[in-house]
């Protein structure tokens, strides 16, 4: 069946490339402007071309305009010159025949002309706070990734400290950290939530809300954050937008594996341009058709609005949103044992999201002014009724909950010589509205938690950062100071209990090919709302009476960067994290840093501050654009993550994986055809095993719905190691007006399985369920014990139509 499925799936889109049509010898245009990056001053003069093409190029006029004809179709950089400048080239850019693409450039100034350095093209890049443990996405490889189904998410799995959850989720594990110490800015406001069906407390899900056609890069900070971001533990993403068509409107449609969705960008004004998409998908009809158990539907749009008061002046406005719903498909007849065990504790679900920004930006002519103000709000709701049966004495939980922040934010940046120096300030103010119905089987004892909690608080913080290059820019120094605090709590209100250092520094040992680099810095992270907003049933905030506190991670990192040619780099580099003061479960007796990777919240529950971690390891990263015109990434780390239980015994956390290896490769074809190929492996996951006596007796399993882990052997066995193999194949017609990209992309090519833990369940082979009174007068259910695991064939065809 799968077989037949797959053969469908190539000869339909085999059929796509031998239908007759007429293509035209087409070519495009790319225009855009070239200044200043500290001031935004038109730089006229300025030498660009295209990249590989030296005699394909022009030069900027007074204005520091640009427009360069006759550009063959596909993805291309440019490469931008001037005296006094350092060499530029910029990010990939899709460049098609149907309208103009814009890439607007900053360059940097010289300051030491005794040496002239290259900013490398957005692969490789290289900052002086940032030295090391950051890396780059281009909107090619976002576009192209095997396996990725265009989910940013998911491409940067192929990086190194990156590991994920399980296959049908988009958790981010870095260096061995949580998927809730991660925090994403689009065009810099922050994203919370970047995931459908999003994990409170957490930061995964289940399909990306980024419109990748927006995207121009990627930029995934795993250590050596910049002071001006904060409340992260393991990364920072910084994602950069487009922006539009300045003569004429044009736009994108998209069909994929399981939405589609339209965007469109052009000017307004004269002055201002629009992007907008808009997404919806249709996994409640496939879902429904092919009978399994739940049926969700998401939606989702993007925005932006730039609007040009002139050379010094610019105003962004920034929109995200997404509304999803989950349904159980309780009209399945005579389900397998696997669909009853998913119908019998998966609540259904709605959640919707929105981010709502402002940036204003204004330059000097020493550096620049960054104002930026912020709303966003997430609405999740639950509810579970015991066998589905929907009648008051069935209710199992009733979830109601909201997000809200609002907040403001200013950055300065200036530049005196070879010193550079940002600095900033930030205020949140914080709302949270929880309503909780659950039954709760904890303490031998079946529970009834019941109630209503509203929390609104201040957070506000203070940053600055200080760069400087010495003997003839080989050593490069930086040095940052953060400070965060928040009105939750005594504990947490004094900004110098949150001091927050970093240093870096970066020797070039062999000019611009190799360098020494090395990190240090000190951060901290909020508690999720979910844990700052709980309450018992008398109404009192429980974690603030238990002295909760700023989780604080300490970060250590070293390494070596090589360099051979431009768009390539070998790099080394170690890494230790020490955590303390992270909230440990009171009920489970476990850190809550091995929680996040399941539907729903995590973090609403008693805890104390008191878990302590480490997580360290070795990477080694090698990353060729052009070797022999193959694209090639290959990634291996080396990683440990371990917590501290309720006695103080370090114990391997949920992300404990020791091994992970990735490999991508891309190469484009005569034709406009691209081929990528993508292998993945991981060492095997730590898993807790059931308890089975809890598990069997009839209040508990009723409360949940499932079986219980057993705390008392947490992680104490291991998962087998995993591999999949990830294929992807692009074909790109270009015509007059319009442009038709199709792609076929198969996940999982060799039909791996995945193993799971074991599932146990209530139910008989027939469906039926058998109780029994035990010896001590206790009513249990007859309990199974089902093999698990995941994985199998997925094609995927996908078509996207540029106009």
């Amino acid at each position: 069946m799968m077989g037949t499925r797959i053969q469908k799936a190539l000869f339909l889109f085999i059929a796509l490339y031998i239908f007759p049509v007429a293509i035209f010898a087409q070519t495009g245009e790319i225009k855009g402007k070239i200044c200043n990056q500290k001031n935004n001053e038109p730089i006229p003069f300025v030498n660009i071309i295209i990249d590989g093409k030296p005699t394909q190029g022009t030069t900027t006029d007074m204005d520091g305009n640009y427009r360069i004809s006759g550009v063959e179709p596909g993805y291309v950089r440019l490469v931008a010159t001037a005296v006094g400048f350092k060499k530029t080239v910029s990010q990939d850019v899709l460049v098609t025949r149907s309208h103009p693409v814009v890439v607007n450039i900053g360059m940097e100034e010289l300051v030491l002309t005794l040496s002239t350095i290259e900013v490398r093209p957005s692969v490789i890049v290289r900052k002086t706070e940032s030295p090391l443990s950051l890396q780059t996405l281009t909107i090619q490889e976002i576009e192209k990734s095997p396996g990725s189904n265009r989910d940013i998410s998911k491409v940067i799995q192929s990086l190194p400290g990156v590991a994920s959850g399980v296959s049908y989720r988009n958790d981010l594990i870095i260096r061995g950290g949580g998927p809730n110490e991660n925090r994403y800015y689009l065009d810099g406001i922050e994203i919370p939530n970047i995931n459908h069906f999003a994990t409170q407390g957490a930061s995964g899900g289940s399909v990306g809300i980024i419109n990748v056609d927006f995207i121009r890069d990627v930029e995934l900070y795993t250590g050596a954050f910049p002071a001006r971001r904060g409340n992260a533990l393991s990364s920072v993403m910084e994602l950069q937008q487009i922006d539009a068509a300045k003569d004429k409107f044009g736009g994108r449609l998209t069909v994929g594996a399981t939405d589609f969705g339209l965007t469109l960008d052009g000017p307004v004004t004269k002055h201002s341009t629009l992007l907008f998409s808009i997404r919806r998908s249709y996994l409640k009809m496939l879902f429904s058709i092919l009978k399994l158990p739940f049926l969700p539907t998401y939606n989702d749009y993007q925005l932006k609005y730039k609007i040009d008061l002139g050379k010094h002046d610019q105003i962004s406005l920034i929109s995200l949103g997404s509304l999803d719903n989950s349904k159980l498909n309780t009209g399945i007849k005579d389900p397998t044992e696997s669909q009853r065990y998913i119908l019998g504790y998966l609540p259904e679900y709605t959640q919707w999201s929105y981010t709502f920004g402002l940036v204003y930006r204004h330059f000097t002519d020493k550096g620049s002014h960054t104002f930026v103000l912020s709303r966003n709000m997430l609405d999740n709701e639950e509810i579970k009724y015991k066998n589905n049966v929907e009648i008051p004495d069935s209710l199992n939980l009733n979830y109601k909950s909201q997000e809200i922040e609002n907040k403001f934010r200013y950055e300065g940046l200036s530049s005196m010589g070879s010193w550079k120096i940002s600095y900033g300030a930030g205020l949140d103010y914080v709302v949270y509205n929880n309503t909780t119905f659950q039954k709760l089987y904890a303490f031998d004892n079946l529970k009834l938690l019941n109630y209503t909690s509203t929390l609104n608080f201040y957070r506000w913080n203070i940053f600055s950062q200080a760069n400087k290059s010495l003997a003839n820019n080989r050593l490069n120094l930086s040095l940052g100071i953060r400070m965060d605090a928040a009105s939750y709590s005594k504990e947490m209100n004094n900004l110098p209990d949150q001091l927050s250092p970093r240093f870096s520094a970066s020797w070039a040992i062999l000019t611009d090919k190799l360098f020494l680099n090395f990190n240090t810095g000190r951060y901290y992270q909020l508690p999720a709302y979910t844990t700052l907003g709980y309450r018992n049933n008398n109404g009192t905030l429980v974690n603030d009476s238990l002295g909760l506190k700023y989780i604080a991670a300490d970060h250590v990192v070293i390494g070596m960067e090589y360099i051979p040619k431009p768009n390539s780099k070998i790099s080394l580099e170690g890494f230790y994290k020490y955590y303390s003061h992270y909230p440990l479960s009171i009920r489970d007796s476990i850190s809550l840093a091995s929680k996040g990777t399941d539907f729903g919240a995590i973090g609403d529950e008693a805890v104390i501050p008191v878990s302590k971690g480490r997580a360290y390891g070795l990477e080694l990263f090698w990353r060729d654009a052009d070797l022999y015109k193959f694209n090639i990434i290959v990634s291996y780390t080396y990683v440990r993550s371990e917590f501290t239980d309720f006695s103080g015994n370090y114990i391997p956390s949920s992300w404990d994986y020791r091994h992970l290896l990735n490999i991508t490769i891309g190469r484009k074809f005569r034709h406009d055809w691209q081929l990528g190929l993508k292998w993945r492996f991981a060492g095997g996951a730590p898993y807790t095993p059931y308890n089975i006596e809890k598990s069997s007796r009839v209040e508990a399993w009723d409360a949940l719905g499932q079986g219980y882990l057993d705390y008392s052997k947490y992680n104490s066995l291991r998962l087998r190691n995993f591999n999949e193999l990830d294929l992807r194949v692009d074909k790109a017609f270009y015509f007059r007006k319009w442009s038709l990209m199709v792609y076929l992309d198969i996940q999982n090519l060799l039909n791996t399985k995945s193993q799971e833990p074991d599932i146990v369940t209530n139910t008989l082979s027939d469906g039926s369920i058998r109780k029994y009174i035990d010896n001590q007068g206790i009513e249990r259910y007859e309990l199974r014990s089902l093999p698990h695991s995941t994985g199998t064939i997925l094609p995927a065809i996908g078509v996207m139509v540029d106009f």
